[in-house]
């Protein structure tokens, strides 16, 4: 039976076109506190989103804030649109995702509440589980502020279904631009491959490759017959093979897909953190004592350069 004096806010990540994946694990986690939950919409040109959000299971509210302010994602313009609306609510949730860690604080500094940060488990509607030392220990945390306001780690939580709600839209009157941001221009990546984040498969390189005309040559092959999303470790990233959008680890993206592949990861405690919650491991490395073979489920000791274009081959 759900509490009557609890209500959730769940603030949706979105593009004005869809909502991100890391919105229905949220939502997930949402559930798990039983009482209703409200997801707010804040963007512009974006009642599609508001539409399809309606449909998402466990949501009994749609909000829409609409207004061209609001469109680039300024955290600053959607701080003040989520405080405006915050009164009545016992908990805002939001993906731990960059856009979630750049607005929450902002919310949580703004309603004089301590943030509860990268909750991977919910004990009751005040107490929280998240990772600490790069994953190596759990915290349990206890909050008594009157509105607790938590971003949510996506791989703790599975998604909820986008189909099977029917919740209804209410506009709201949007917030006034805050005039402390201004929004000047954007760099989108490209991918010929799955997103990092929301992939099934991820097939990641880590400084074993040897440079970025390897890491092309060995892991994109196996990565497009597998449908993987490409990913890599710190060391990779920082000898320049890939760029730090492809980077798994507790200071890049984390990760829990049904299969990963970690193919020249040693396995530092950073890299660790960000995928050891996949499903499946499989690690290929040529030094037996390497650490990543502490948390692989098939290990494959051996040149990189030569078992993965064998793997690719048995593929067809």
């Amino acid at each position: 039976m759900s509490d009557d004096s609890r209500k959730i806010l769940v603030l949706a990540e979105h593009d004005n076109q869809s909502i991100k994946a890391s919105t229905l694990h949220t939502i997930t986690a949402a559930l798990q506190l039983d009482a209703p939950i409200h997801v707010l919409i804040a963007g512009f040109g974006a009642r599609i989103v508001a539409d399809a959000a309606t449909k998402i299971v466990g949501v009994k509210q749609v909000l829409l804030a609409d207004a061209l302010h609001l469109g680039d994602g300024l955290a600053e313009n959607i701080a003040l649109q989520v405080v405006a609306i915050a009164e009545g609510y016992t908990h805002i949730l939001a993906p731990a995702t960059s856009y979630g860690k750049n607005i929450l604080p902002r919310v949580a500094a703004l309603l004089d509440v301590a943030q509860i940060s990268d909750i991977t488990k919910i004990n009751t509607a005040d107490t929280f589980e998240r990772p600490i030392y790069t994953g190596n220990a759990i915290a349990t945390v206890q909050s008594i502020d009157r509105v607790k306001v938590i971003t949510v780690r996506s791989t703790g939580f599975e998604p909820t279904l986008e189909i099977g709600g029917n919740a209804s839209v209410e506009m709201l009157l949007p917030v006034s631009d805050s005039g402390f941001s201004q929004f000047l221009w954007r760099e989108v990546t490209k991918l010929d491959h799955p997103e990092l984040t929301s992939a099934k498969i991820v097939v990641s390189g880590g400084r074993g490759l040897g440079s970025n005309q390897n890491y092309n040559k060995v892991l994109k092959p196996l990565a497009e017959k597998l449908s993987a999303a490409l990913g890599a470790s710190r060391a990779a990233v920082d000898a320049g093979y890939v760029s730090n959008d492809f980077q798994v680890g507790q200071t890049g993206k984390i990760v829990a897909p049904e299969l990963y592949f970690a193919i020249g990861i040693s396995g530092a405690i950073q890299h660790l953190a960000g995928m050891k919650d996949s499903k499946v491991i499989v690690a290929i490395n040529n030094d037996p004592e390497a650490p990543i073979f502490s948390v692989a489920d098939y290990g494959l000791v051996g040149d990189l350069f030569t078992i993965v274009p064998e793997l690719v081959h048995a593929l067809g």
